[in-house]
């Protein structure tokens, strides 16, 4: 089904690329047309009035020597200028036409592929012997819905989980393993409980002075390389890796052992980071630690804020492990794009972060870090959201209910369904709802989590998307169709509902570009909210079954590539869409 694409198929991309010469032969110099939807037209060309004001010409004059030119014939069934100098258009039905049988022809419904780039996503990052609770929601869905985008774009993706597996902690949580057992530890880790294994070893850590001695001491072998240290050490991430796996199958993610990249791995270069700091003459000492000065940067006094390199008492911190990873990811990943998937509070850190390294030459021109913050997950009192005992919520048991949830919901639709179909839409569903209640939201805003809203059939939810999907796909059923078998080239668009459903599918190929260079999937929910409100008006006011040829066949193969181009929207964003509800 998939041919090259060597134009845009979005309408207003289209005429944006057909009147670049024409705008380019009146400036005398390249120029950009500027074209957006209308209410008044299906677009409206505004790049006239700022070249007429460049060129010191009347923009009606103009205006009309644009639609002189030629360059819109047989796209346009009406051309006019309006107002100071806008030109209204009004797409003819078979230029829709042919757009909209170029997409149906191709997998990736006519994004054009760009000059691939290496990017590297840094998201979920849990903690090493801890539970996933709600907080490392919104980090791995972020991230996930990123990579996926950027993968669909054709760049190379390079996921890097960066667990905390190193540290102070580590001495504790392994005398404590040993104290346990190995086996008795493993089987409880292995039924999740991280949470307890560390309660207990923090409370041990507080009340006993032998074991607090044990616990540094065994730091010290540890950051020193002591084997059978190292072996406890790695058996400890290898039981919480194997919970954090248990969690990433169950909210589908592309997550998996690959993609660890632990704080550990950046400890044997942090000396070398220095080095290379103090080298470039960036290194200055401040209260006894090493610190570079960032411009730019003040504390509340105004006066200029360091980044700690290291500390007064000689260790490493979290800057040092930060910068270290910024020179690995581009000097041995070679990254053009950089993605730091982490919580708004960050912000101030990771800017320094950054900048130092510009300062240093680690990030060189043409190389981007970009922090994509994030805002909090709140309950219904809009305070961080919290168990009824006051914990984190467990990021596991809310997916649970979440599909438990669903499930009844689902029973309750469609009764037909068999036990292992209603189950798998019911995982479909719930988990679905949750994702996109968090990626439908701006992400630099906080949400509020309330399973009603994200459950529900009706509004912008992924039930709702998920469900017209479904009722697009029973249409073939009852039809008898194979969809695969619809012919693309019988698309015709004559009436309002199939014009406007048509638009809304032609927009797609810009709406993901775009969610995707600004780091948004919130837009491109928002495009498939209005693309399913659209099918459901052209549904409604266009019979596909009840009509003869050529209109059945044209309606049915509009229907098709509606229900593709949901399909991998929602894909786009991690979420499955499901044949039947």
């Amino acid at each position: 089904m998939s041919e090259p694409i060597s134009r845009s198929i979005d309408p207003l991309q289209r005429v944006a690329e057909l009147l670049a010469p024409v705008f380019a032969s009146i400036a005398g110099e390249s120029a950009d047309p500027v074209v957006r939807p209308s209410d008044r037209a299906d677009a409206q060309v505004n790049g006239a009035l700022p070249l007429a004001k460049a060129l010191g010409r009347n923009p009606r004059e103009v205006a009309e020597e644009i639609i002189a030119s030629g360059a819109l014939d047989g796209v346009c069934s009406s051309v006019e200028v309006a107002g100071p100098g806008f030109v209204n258009l009004v797409f003819s039905d078979d230029f829709l036409s042919g757009l909209a049988a170029d997409a149906a022809r191709h997998e990736r419904l006519g994004l054009a592929t760009s000059d691939p780039r290496t990017v590297v996503i840094d998201y979920s990052a849990p903690n090493v012997a801890k539970e996933m609770h709600v907080g490392h929601l919104r980090s791995t869905v972020i991230g996930d819905a990123l990579a996926r985008l950027h993968l669909f774009a054709g760049d190379k993706v390079i996921r890097e989980n960066h667990i905390g597996d190193w540290g102070r902690p580590f001495g504790m949580l392994i005398e404590h393993l040993l104290d346990l057992g190995e086996d008795v530890a493993a089987a409880g880790l292995g039924q999740g409980d991280l949470d307890g294994f560390y309660k207990q070893a923090n409370v041990k850590f507080s009340e006993s002075e032998e074991f607090q001695e044990r616990s540094r001491e065994r730091v010290v072998a540890l950051q020193g390389g002591d084997p059978d240290t190292a072996a406890l050490w790695r058996r400890l991430v290898a039981m919480s890796t194997e919970y954090f796996n248990t969690v990433y199958s169950k909210l589908g993610v592309l997550l998996n052992d690959d993609d660890l990249a632990g704080e550990s791995m950046y400890q044997p270069g942090m000396q070398a980071t220095i080095d290379r700091l103090g080298a470039a003459g960036l290194l200055e000492e401040s209260d006894g630690a090493s610190v570079v000065f960032p411009p730019g940067f003040t504390n509340r006094d105004g006066e200029p804020l360091p980044l700690i390199i290291r500390a007064r008492t000689g260790g490493f911190n979290y800057a040092t492990s930060d910068l270290t990873c910024v020179i690995d990811r581009v000097e041995r990943l070679g990254a053009d794009l950089m993605l730091y998937v982490v919580g708004a509070p960050q912000q101030q850190h990771l800017d320094m972060v950054f900048a130092v390294a510009r300062m240093a030459g680690w990030l060189p021109e043409g190389v981007d870090a970009v922090h994509v913050a994030f805002g909090n997950v709140l309950g219904e009192d809009r305070k961080m959201l919290r168990s009824r005992s006051g914990d984190s919520v467990k990021l596991v048991d809310l997916l649970d209910e979440a599909i438990e949830r669903a499930g009844a919901l689902v029973a309750e639709k469609n009764p037909d369904l068999d036990d292992d179909e209603r189950a798998a839409v019911a995982r479909a569903v719930g988990i679905g709802a949750v994702k996109y209640a968090d990626l439908s939201t701006d992400r630099v805003r906080d949400y509020v989590f309330d399973w009603d809203r994200m459950l529900s059939f009706d509004g912008n939810t992924a039930p709702y998307l998920q469900y017209a999907h479904a009722r697009i796909r029973s249409i073939f059923r009852r039809a008898g169709v194979d969809p695969s078998s619809v012919d693309p080239s019988a698309i015709s668009l004559v009436e309002p509902a199939e014009r406007e459903l048509a638009l809304r599918i032609l927009a797609t190929p810009s709406v993901i570009a775009e969610a995707t260079s600004s780091q948004s999937p919130h837009r491109l929910c928002t495009h498939l909210f209005d693309l399913a409100q659209a099918f459901t008006g052209f549904y409604e006011h266009c019979p596909v079954l009840k009509v003869d040829e050529p209109v059945r066949g044209s309606r049915l193969a509009l229907c098709d590539l509606t229900a593709r181009t949901l399909s991998t929207g929602l894909d786009l964003l991690g979420i499955e869409a499901p044949e039947r509800m």
